[in-house]
């Protein structure tokens, strides 16, 4: 299974409170900050399984009649699914073509109608919890931000597990799955 964020929210106004928090004023630095920003936005997907901020991705998967779980959640729609084929052309995909199963907590599944199964689908989706930064949840946001700030401070000796503190306000949120 391959993801691509196709595109993203604006990051600006976190961009402006993570330059508050860090007591910085100038603007030569925004571009790197804006990059830790959506590390943490990254970091914070990883650790609670929710996509935070709204964006469109496109996830690849194997084509088959099996039930196939999306990872992306949660999702606000499916815009289009396409089937690839061996040489990597798509073709968009009917809806009586394939199910898709969309569930209360914001997860899907797929699975084709019909054969034959040598190759991939793309589904192409609208996802994540707030629309905007503004709207995000108070914990996922300074979540965040503390993010940023603590690989702005601690540059590459930052690698793992986000620290306790930040684990602590994104762990309301966090979903576990059996594989």
């Amino acid at each position: 299974m391959t993801r691509t964020i196709l595109a993203s929210g604006d990051l600006a106004p976190a961009l402006a409170e993570l330059k508050h928090w860090l007591g910085i004023t100038r603007s030569a630095d925004d571009a790197q900050l804006t990059a830790l920003i959506g590390a943490g936005v990254e970091s914070c997907e990883a650790f609670t399984g929710i996509t935070p901020l709204a964006c469109t991705i496109e996830e690849t998967l194997g084509a088959s009649h099996e039930w196939a779980r999306l990872v992306t959640r949660p999702i606000a729609q499916v815009t289009g699914v396409e089937l690839i084929d061996t040489g990597g052309a798509r073709t968009a995909m009917a809806e009586d073509e394939y199910d898709l199963h969309l569930a209360g907590d914001g997860s899907g599944q797929l699975r084709l109608r019909r054969g034959p199964f040598a190759s991939r689908v793309v589904v192409t989706l609208d996802a994540g919890l707030a629309p905007d930064w503004t709207s995000l949840p108070d914990g996922l946001r300074h979540g965040i931000l503390r993010f940023a700030a603590f690989l702005h401070r601690e540059g590459e000796q930052a690698a793992g597990e986000p620290p306790a503190a930040i684990a602590a306000l994104w762990r309301p949120w966090r979903t576990l799955r059996l594989a």
